[in-house]
């Protein structure tokens, strides 16, 4: 069952504590690759997450302006969503798969008991692109599948938002197969990730 952590907020100190050597959903693709293939970043992925650990300090991870924007915008985006919808979305720091908390995901947002969302506020550029393609972004794929994984959702909403473009909202459905793999993906990491922490201890 899903341990969902909303006592504290995302960007505090608590989250990145709670992130600190803990694979999550947004480097997903660093772990495994949208064919379910492992990913040929997966072992510079596990050298990071091992050097966290070892270290107890969280790797910083460059933002570009666009990034921050993107960040800015994001609560325009959740509240705009939910007026289209006529939800509440529900803000949460962290969603562990179990009480092991080998691995997280930090949601845009949880809706109801069947569903979550993800946010997206890209420049206008890829924009127009994701609005041109009518589908799920590729490179999200892999992330929202282990959204739906982690948190036990029936279906993940995509949601890309630009002030005064028209927004794109997707539904996106569990994936089994590829869920499959990437719980394969996750156990052979995690143990790979332990071994390594266990022998540069000593």
């Amino acid at each position: 069952m899903p341990i969902i952590i909303d006592s504290y907020s995302q960007g505090s100190p608590e989250w990145f504590e709670a992130k600190l050597g803990n694979p999550g959903a947004s480097s997903i693709s660093k772990i495994i690759t949208t064919k379910g293939e492992k990913s040929k970043q997966a072992k510079d992925y596990m050298y990071q997450l091992a050097g966290e650990l070892i270290s107890g300090r969280y790797e910083e991870t460059y933002q570009s302006i666009h990034m921050e924007r993107g960040l800015e915008r994001e609560l325009e985006a959740r509240v705009l969503f939910e007026i289209l919808n006529n939800v509440t979305v529900r803000e949460v720091a962290v969603v562990y798969k179990d009480e092991q908390k080998k691995f997280h995901v930090s949601p845009d947002g949880l809706i109801g008991d069947n569903a979550g969302i993800e946010i997206k506020a890209p420049m206008a550029k890829t924009q127009v692109k994701y609005l041109l393609d009518e589908k799920l972004p590729t490179e999200y794929f892999s992330q929202v599948q282990m959204s739906l994984y982690v948190c036990e959702r029936e279906y993940w909403w995509f949601f890309s938002y630009v002030p005064s473009m028209s927004p794109l909202t997707i539904r996106v459905e569990r994936d089994e197969k590829f869920i499959s793999s990437l719980a394969n993906a996750l156990d052979s990491f995690n143990a790979e990730l332990e071994k390594t922490v266990e022998k540069l201890k000593g």
